[in-house]
């Protein structure tokens, strides 16, 4: 089994931080970066569970809802990873987005 301890602890050091932001960070594009990776991990968890099949977007719950929608979509996708590549590129797609989000 692949262990994908370093996926969940930066998908929860993002949320951390997106929970510490001020609105107005969130508001000037933060949750809209945040709520993009919750879609894109979202999506691969999905292509990997029920491949063939369309994916279901994740709704735009709100800028204080992005937090919980990316640790979900990255827990989703942690248990669905099998390939020591896709649990790196997983890693580097939450590295990358939090750098542009900006917190």
């Amino acid at each position: 089994m692949l262990d994908t301890t370093p996926l969940t602890a930066a998908v929860d050091r993002f949320a951390d931080h997106l929970r510490a932001a001020p609105q107005s960070r969130l508001q000037r594009g933060a949750a809209a970066e945040a709520l993009a990776l919750a879609r894109e991990l979202s999506v691969r968890a999905q292509h990997i569970e029920a491949p063939g099949t369309e994916p279901r977007e994740m709704p735009d719950a709100g800028m204080f809802a992005v937090a919980d929608q990316i640790t979900v979509a990255g827990r989703d996708l942690a248990v669905a990873l099998s390939e020591p590549a896709q649990l790196a590129e997983a890693i580097a797609l939450v590295e990358e987005a939090q750098k542009r989000a900006g917190v």
